[in-house]
């Protein structure tokens, strides 16, 4: 059903993302809004892809790329129990990244896991187009804000697009 709900990107998120941008997204977990659709969908259309990579729990994020969305045979496991590029993949920059999410404002606020992974390389990349992909359930009217969050540019839920802000 997931899968279903967020098969390809809607429209309006695609007049934002330039021709053959650098596309970022996650290896989604169980509880997050999936990517692996959006990754076939723009993998199809010649863009290159990344993923988030972490040497361990403390480390700064960096993004590797991606080169098997539909095998995944180019992942190992990371930490906090997730997937991503082994090692060797190269280090690339995302023009556009797609981020996972607990909740959300409809003006862009978001909340994250509270590791702050995620804001401090947006922090380092303002250029990067930042869009969160959520459930509709994650919408909530107000988030405690710090200066060191990062707002989102767009969200994607199964039934809306919100943005750009």
């Amino acid at each position: 059903m997931a899968g279903l709900l967020f098969r390809h990107p809607p429209k309006p998120l695609l007049e934002l993302i330039p021709h053959k941008a650098i596309i970022g997204l996650y290896a989604t977990t169980a509880d997050e809004a999936p990517t692996r659709s959006y990754a076939e969908y723009f993998f199809e259309r010649g863009h290159t892809l990344a993923l988030p990579r972490l040497a361990d729990r403390q480390a700064p994020m960096e993004f590797a790329r991606h080169i098997d969305p539909l095998g995944e045979s180019d992942l190992e496991h990371g930490p906090f129990g997730l997937t991503q590029p082994g090692s060797a993949a190269e280090r690339i920059v995302p023009d556009v990244l797609f981020v996972p999410l607990l909740g959300f404002t409809a003006r862009g606020e978001r909340m994250g896991q509270g590791a702050g992974h995620y804001d401090r390389w947006l922090a380092e990349h303002p250029a990067t187009l930042r869009i969160g992909m959520a459930w509709d359930c994650q919408l909530v009217k107000a988030l405690p804000v710090e200066p060191h969050d990062v707002m989102l540019n767009a969200v994607v839920t199964p039934t809306r697009f919100y943005g750009p802000f």
